[in-house]
C-alpha cells in the first residue's frame, strides 16, 4: 500500500472523525466511550494546531485519509512544556502495513526539530501492537497503571514509554524559544 505523510489539514476532519469513532467504538487505544462529534474533533484539531504541535495525516495515492497522528501537551503545566505526548490512529485496512510507523518516524522528527525534549505514549489497553511500535521507536517501559479503565467489558492496563528527544535532559531549554514559550511560568 503506498501513501503519503502531509499535514493534517481541515478538510481531513470527517475521516479523522471516521477512524476515531472507529477506535473508540472497538478498541481500547481511547477510554473514551462515546465517540466525539465531527464538530468536537474539529475543535481538538484547532486547539493542536493552534498551539503548532505537528499534525500529520497519511493518504493514499487517491487522497483517502489512511491514518493520523500528531503531538500534544502532555500536562499544561509550565515545567512539562518540553515534554509531548504522542497520539497515533490508523484506519482498520491500514494497519500492519507500516503507516503507524512512518506516521511515528515523521511525528518524532517534527518534535525534535521544533525543540521537544520528551516524548511519552500513553497506551490505553497495554496495545502489544501500539507497544511494539513504541519499542521500535526508541521508546522504553517506564510504568504500567494496572486497572486504569474499564472498556468493553473488562479492565484496562494503560502502559505508559518515554523516549528522549534531541538532547534530552542534556543540556538547558532556551525558555524564550518554542516550545519554552507555550505555557506561561
Amino acid at each position: 500500500m503506498s501513501f503519503l505523510l502531509r499535514d493534517g489539514s481541515e478538510a481531513d476532519i470527517p475521516a479523522i472523525t471516521g477512524i476515531y469513532r472507529e477506535s473508540v467504538l472497538n478498541g481500547t487505544s481511547s477510554y473514551e466511550i462515546t465517540p466525539p462529534s465531527e464538530a468536537e474533533m474539529a475543535q481538538r484539531f484547532s486547539a493542536i494546531v493552534a498551539q503548532h504541535y505537528p499534525y500529520i495525516s497519511a493518504v493514499d495515492a487517491e487522497g483517502i485519509l489512511l491514518g493520523y497522528a500528531y503531538a500534544s501537551a502532555f500536562r499544561t503545566r509550565p515545567a512539562y512544556r518540553w515534554m509531548v505526548e504522542d497520539s497515533i490512529y490508523l484506519a482498520p485496512e491500514a494497519r500492519g502495513r507500516g503507516i503507524g510507523k512512518a506516521l511515528m518516524t515523521e511525528l518524532i522528527d517534527r518534535c525534535t526539530g521544533l525543540g521537544f525534549r520528551q516524548m511519552i505514549a500513553v497506551i490505553g489497553g497495554a496495545s502489544p501492537a501500539s507497544i511494539a511500535l513504541h519499542l521500535k521507536a526508541g521508546f522504553v517501559e517506564v510504568g504500567l497503571m494496572r486497572g486504569a479503565g474499564y472498556k468493553h467489558g473488562r479492565w484496562l492496563d494503560t502502559m505508559l514509554m518515554q523516549r528522549t528527544l534531541g538532547d534530552g535532559m542534556t543540556t538547558d531549554p532556551d525558555p524564550s524559544a518554542y516550545p519554552g514559550t507555550l505555557f506561561s511560568a
